[in-house]
């Protein structure tokens, strides 16, 4: 029983630390999926997405730390009593979110591992066993190594790593980039879909109204050949098909697609403000030293935002800003850079830098 729970209690560990890692070096995109959560279409408790990126932080950094305590056997009964509430809390919503279809990606693993809800719960319903089974067998928890003091330390010394991680990633751009935006990234290719590549299936449930009775009838695309009045159908998908890396990258002003124009560009400086609202405004001062700096060497200077034209002008001209405004959808905006501006370097449309707005002086033009 003790090797058991010695298994148990590292393999518990060593996911609980890695699960926390992956989302650490990104808490703005975990934030940005919690935000996802609190909204109305999903849990309905949108009063906390003002402090998504606060509960982010707490959320990863605790679950990291728990993960080493229990590794350390620090602190048993409180570190498998919030093992065990928090899995159940995540477990109850993978559910939800695998059962409604409200989320696409529950984000358990940031960007690193995309898991479909139901890969998400079936994962939770596991650490859930593992955890109970710890849970009752905690008299096989020994210490690591003694003296047991010392754990205190260790895990002192890793929550003051970890916030000085969530600072640095905070103020410049995330360590390990698991995005299909990262540095090296050619986009066009990114958007390409294979030879081959297997097609998405949907079941089409057609209504008919057959001898004054109305009948469905399902065909996979084909529009079905019976005598009846056709009322409607219904879509319903039974198999994913190959999804491009990249999918959603769009550019478009004035109602006109200009995506394959502005990827060809031979040089080009894309700035990316996902809401003008709350883009920082000393950021925008460092960003328009870049801009001059750009356009002396040539490039082709862009700002890539959601917002409507009446909030673009005001930016404009509060700022001072005379560069051209594209839309792009908010969520493929927050996707290619964690900073609100940040700026996006390429050549050919293949990324080559993306920095922070503080991390302007790094760009190389």
């Amino acid at each position: 029983m003790k090797i058991l729970v010695g298994i148990a209690r590292f393999i518990i560990g060593v996911f609980f630390i890695f699960s926390g890692f992956v989302k650490l070096v990104d808490p703005v995109g975990f934030s940005y999926k919690l935000e996802e959560y609190f909204g109305a279409v999903v849990l309905n408790i949108e009063f906390l997405i003002p402090f998504a990126l606060i509960i982010a932080i707490f959320v990863v950094i605790f679950e990291l730390l728990l993960g080493v305590m229990l590794i350390l056997g620090f602190a048993p009964k409180f570190t498998i009593w919030s093992l065990l509430l928090m899995i159940i809390f995540f477990t109850f919503l993978t559910f939800y979110s695998a059962y409604t279809g409200k989320v696409t990606d529950c984000g358990c693993f940031g960007s690193a591992i995309p898991m479909t809800p139901w890969q998400s719960f079936w994962k939770d319903v596991v650490l859930l066993i593992l955890i109970l089974f710890l849970f009752f067998n905690q008299k096989y928890l020994t210490p690591l190594f003694r003296p047991v003091s010392s754990h205190k330390w260790v895990v002192t010394v890793v929550g003051i790593g970890c916030l000085a991680l969530t600072y640095h990633v905070l103020m410049h751009l995330p360590i390990i980039d698991f995005r299909a935006y990262k540095v090296g990234t050619n986009i066009p290719e990114g958007m390409t879909r294979p030879e081959g590549a297997p097609e998405a299936i949907y079941d089409y449930n057609w209504r008919f109204k057959i001898d004054g009775e109305e009948k469905i009838i399902t065909t996979q695309g084909s529009y079905p050949q019976v005598d009846g009045d056709f009322i409607d159908v219904e879509t319903k998908l039974v198999k994913e098909g190959y999804v491009p890396p990249i999918h959603d990258f769009i550019i478009t002003k004035d109602g006109e697609d200009f995506t394959e124009s502005l990827l060809s560009e031979e040089n080009l400086l894309m700035i990316t403000a996902y809401d003008l609202s709350k883009s920082e405004r000393e950021g925008w001062i460092e960003t328009k030293k870049a801009i001059d700096t750009a356009r002396e060497n040539g490039y082709k200077v862009i700002v890539l935002s959601a917002a409507g034209p009446e909030l673009v002008e005001k930016t404009k001209n509060e700022i001072g800003l005379d560069v051209p405004f594209y839309v792009m959808d908010e969520t493929t905006i927050k996707t290619i850079v964690r900073s609100n501006p940040g700026l996006v370097v390429l050549h050919d449309g293949t990324i080559v830098q993306k920095v922070h707005w503080n991390d302007v002086e790094k760009l190389k033009f």
